[in-house]
């Protein structure tokens, strides 16, 4: 693989890395009530309205949970992987649709990576602010984002001298789920 290749890659991975990670923050945040009246929520809600907005006309949401900022992150994933195939000459060796299922089975994969990497990221965030800026403007919209995975550790593992140990027990677990994808 060229070096033109490679650096196209690393582009097309990052800029669909960073978008795919600010629609699924805004899918979490909608999923788990999380106010979007601070800079994060604006500022993911001004970059990805223009897909969204769109979208909700002709994809609906399912059980409450807004699809039409989770379904461009999984398509975003299977290009990706295609992008890849392709690189490396994946298109010649292989029937089409053997490449297209592996293609969206393993964006599948890296959306459900994705997800737990933006959960991984937002609890160590939470940790430190909690630190070194407990009354930061971004403490609560953590909160409430990872509540719903601390809440159950928080029930069975106590505060030992006043610290809560659930955000260690819960990336622990996070990284273990990681192994098996």
């Amino acid at each position: 693989m060229s070096t033109a290749t490679q650096a196209g890659l690393f582009l097309l991975d990052t800029l669909l890395g960073f978008f795919s990670v600010a629609l699924l923050l805004r899918f979490f945040m909608q999923a788990f009530r999380v106010s979007f009246a601070n800079q994060v929520g604006a500022f993911v809600v001004q970059l990805t309205n223009w897909l969204v907005k769109p979208l909700r006309r002709i994809l609906p949401g399912l059980f409450g949970l807004d699809l039409a900022s989770l379904l461009p992150v999984y398509v975003a994933q299977v290009l990706l992987m295609l992008a890849l195939v392709a690189s490396r000459g994946g298109f010649d060796l292989v029937p089409l649709e053997s490449i297209v299922a592996l293609a969206l089975w393993q964006g599948l994969l890296a959306t459900l990576r994705l997800c737990l990497y933006l959960l991984i990221g937002a609890l160590i965030v939470q940790a430190v602010l909690s630190w070194v800026a407990p009354y930061s403007p971004l403490a609560q919209p953590l909160n409430q984002l990872t509540r719903p995975f601390l809440a159950p550790v928080r029930r069975v593992v106590p505060p030992i001298a006043g610290i809560d140990l659930s955000p260690l027990v819960v990336l622990l677990l996070l990284q273990l789920v990681l192994f098996f994808l």
